[in-house]
């Protein structure tokens, strides 16, 4: 007869370490998204207006098209009303910036992350010393 196996239970504090954990992960990962989404791009920016107005024209060129000229450009309407859309959202960068401040050390010293990482990914130096993260960190 197999020996019975022993049902294993959490202690509360270990669920809270643990929801703690994954909602300082939840707020740094976040942040960091709302970063990179936001990073600004090289050339000449693009208004709503533009992207519109090339929109407009692919719509004229459409009917007249060769077949892969057709896929091309209809490819090129996907990816302008995306970023249309796209535009139109906004970020409230300052909330999960302060949301990140709270969290970000306390996650930086569990998971072993520097000041360095932090920078190379687009943080502040303002915002890291705002979290209490430092270079001697």
């Amino acid at each position: 007869m197999p020996a019975k196996k022993k049902t294993r239970t959490m202690s509360d504090e270990h669920k809270a370490a643990l929801a703690e954990g994954r909602s300082q992960g939840r707020a740094v990962r976040l942040y960091l998204e709302a970063l990179e989404a936001n990073k600004p791009k090289r050339g000449r920016k693009r208004t709503p207006e533009s992207v519109q107005k090339r929109l407009d024209k692919i719509t004229a060129e459409l009917p007249s098209a060769d077949p892969l000229k057709r896929l091309q450009l209809t490819q090129e309407q996907l990816d302008l009303e995306a970023e249309l859309q796209a535009g139109e959202t906004t970020v409230d960068l300052a909330a999960l910036e302060k949301d990140f401040i709270a969290s970000a050390a306390a996650y930086a010293s569990r998971k072993g992350i520097s000041y360095s990482a932090f920078r190379s990914v687009g943080v502040t130096p303002a915002v890291l010393r705002a979290a209490g993260i430092s270079r001697a960190s």
